[in-house]
């Protein structure tokens, strides 16, 4: 029980890697403040933290909401005396139809012999295509660590583990750009915010995840076609997407004491990018 004693806040906790990780720091004996806006998956993940012998606190909270994030903070202070770790998990993600059908021309680009040419993506973004990445992926990343960090300065401690993507280091997502430049934010969010505390034993690191079997993911793959899942697999040389608990065993990792990272931007893809 690595992290016994310990408090993790995790957003986006009530689905798919939010869940896995959630139920992975529990299982290595952290208790856990659970924010999503789902409230009966919420209630769900509660109930299975409960069965692993933690404390759960479901928190029903929209992490682009600056106030809502300090009040989950305070709450989650109320119950627990105070926050050690951090993951911020919560993002949306590329999964209308729209993003679908730009994804699917962008891959069959790369995995198929077809003559070069513009595929005409970023020219036709609208407006709100660039800017729904931002509040969500960005801002409430920002507002959850400043919130955290108002606790961990005065303990000098505390770990945060930041979900950013290969999309941020890699053209892997050039279907979606607003998307791809919200993860290399987040990616380099890490790295000033790790070099401003690491003085005071908080340590900030990012995962930049390559392809996650998370439940937006499976609905793409449910309705692909046969060459879709060949092109996508064709460009991961492990030849498969990462599970949730893969990820998770890592953010556990770096939630805990036993290393000496500060600022890194670690990439479980199977070699997609390497």
């Amino acid at each position: 029980m690595t992290l016994q004693g310990r408090t993790a806040v995790v957003t986006g906790a009530a689905q798919g890697l939010g869940k896995a990780i959630a139920l992975a720091l529990a299982s290595a004996g952290a208790d856990i403040v659970a924010c999503d806006i789902q409230d009966d998956k919420l209630a769900d993940l509660t109930e299975e933290i409960h069965t692993l012998g933690r404390a759960c606190l479901p928190v029903r909270c929209d992490v682009s909401d600056p106030v809502a994030v300090d009040q989950m903070f305070a709450e989650a202070a109320d119950w627990f005396g105070t926050v050690h770790i951090l993951v911020n998990n919560a993002a949306i993600v590329p999964s209308s139809p729209a993003d679908t059908e730009r994804r699917n021309l962008h891959y069959a680009y790369l995995t198929t012999p077809i003559g070069r040419r513009s595929l005409g993506i970023t020219s036709s973004l609208t407006d709100e295509d660039w800017l729904k990445w931002w509040d969500v992926n960005v801002h409430g990343v920002f507002y959850c660590t400043r919130a955290a960090l108002r606790y961990m300065e005065p303990q000098r401690h505390g770990r945060i583990v930041n979900i950013s993507s290969i999309a941020g280091m890699s053209a892997a997502s050039a279907h979606s750009p607003g998307y791809s430049a919200a993860k290399a934010a987040v990616a380099s969010l890490t790295k000033t915010v790790a070099l401003d505390v690491a003085g005071a034993n908080i340590l900030v690191n990012a995962i930049a995840c390559g392809g996650v079997l998370t439940p937006p993911f499976q609905a793409y793959l449910d309705n692909a076609t046969p060459e879709q899942k060949n092109s996508l697999y064709q460009m991961i040389p492990v030849g498969r997407l990462g599970t949730p608990e893969e990820y998770a065993s890592l953010a556990v990792y770096l939630a805990g004491d036993n290393h000496y990272l500060a600022g890194q931007i670690i990439s479980p893809n199977g070699g997609a990018v390497i």
